[in-house]
């Protein structure tokens, strides 16, 4: 999001100290974890298993979403719809809360809010903000290498900006909305 209209409205602000807040007391619970080992393949589930927690939780909200609209795991294109939910910030890695903050604040507010970001000197600030920046296109390179079908495979690869005008939309709404 580059608008700072949308940004300053209190749905965005609401759901960014949502995601905040979850990233500090996330869970995935066991009942969870098997049912999706009900219906993702284990190429999925070995990134699922190596994504930050955070994430995980985000991708499996992401999924309840697509669910209730419809995306069903039992046909192929359901499925394939599920797994970029699922696994679509795979590429963030193990990136803390506050680089996140940072990254959502610079979408929102631009290359000004982007560049100060950068300045702080912190750790590994920066190359978690550049993870941050190419998270899709290492999410979606990170499903094809583990087997993803090429479907699966664009609809993460653009998530920000679908292709796909039914089912990249929805991924993108459900991400928005989760």
């Amino acid at each position: 999001m580059s608008d700072p209209e949308r940004a300053g409205g209190m749905s965005w602000w609401s759901g960014k100290v949502r995601q905040f807040v979850g990233h500090l007391r996330v869970r995935v619970t066991p009942e969870e974890r098997r049912a999706l080992a009900a219906w993702a393949p284990g190429w999925a589930l070995g990134i699922f298993d190596a994504m930050h927690p955070a994430d995980q939780r985000h991708g499996l909200d992401v999924v309840v979403t697509l669910r209730a609209d419809g995306a069903d795991p039992g046909n192929e294109p359901g499925q394939e719809l599920l797994l970029a939910g699922l696994l679509h910030d795979a590429g963030k890695g193990q990136t803390g809360v506050w680089p996140r903050v940072a990254y959502s604040l610079g979408q929102a507010y631009g290359a000004p809010m982007r560049r100060l970001a950068r300045l702080v000197p912190l750790g590994s600030w920066r190359a978690d903000l550049d993870r941050l920046e190419t998270h899709a296109e290492t999410s979606a390179r990170l499903a094809e290498r583990a087997g993803a079908s090429p479907r699966t495979v664009e609809l993460i690869r653009n998530q920000n900006a679908p292709l796909d005008p039914v089912d990249g939309e929805r991924l993108r709404l459900a991400d928005e909305a989760s």
